[in-house]
């Protein structure tokens, strides 16, 4: 297999889903013992705010995940947030504590769907736009 460059990466990671993106640190963090927490929310911001924010105002097959309310079971969504992204546990809970918040953004979806059934399950109110 050649080894591809840097370009080809970030290429790569361009063209990948949130959803995508965060099981791919996942594994990253897995295979190599490392915690991303920190670099992975930079990551996904910078992805999304390439020119593909400009194309998704258009094609409208791309939607938000907005947490609007805990609800009363706030500890079950934070867990939901920690595995629909990569973000920590005080970044989760930051979220869940200053809803409305967007909790995926530039979704296909199905992805947006399944995180929103997810979020509803624990006790959450979420929008899907």
């Amino acid at each position: 297999m050649a080894k591809l460059t840097q370009d080809e990466l970030l290429a790569q990671f361009e063209e990948m889903t949130l959803i995508e993106l965060s099981e791919f640190v996942k594994a990253f963090e897995e295979k190599f013992d490392v915690t991303a927490a920190a670099a992975a929310p930079v990551m996904m911001a910078g992805g999304a705010a390439g020119g593909a924010a400009a194309e998704a105002e258009e094609e409208k097959d791309e939607f938000d995940v907005i947490l609007t309310g805990a609800g009363d079971k706030k500890i079950q969504v934070i867990k939901v947030v920690r595995e629909l992204t990569s973000l920590g546990l005080k970044e989760a809970k930051d979220l869940v504590d200053g809803a409305p918040k967007p909790v995926l953004e530039k979704v296909a979806k199905d992805a947006a769907e399944k995180a929103a059934e997810s979020l509803k399950g624990a006790g959450a109110s979420v929008e899907v736009k």
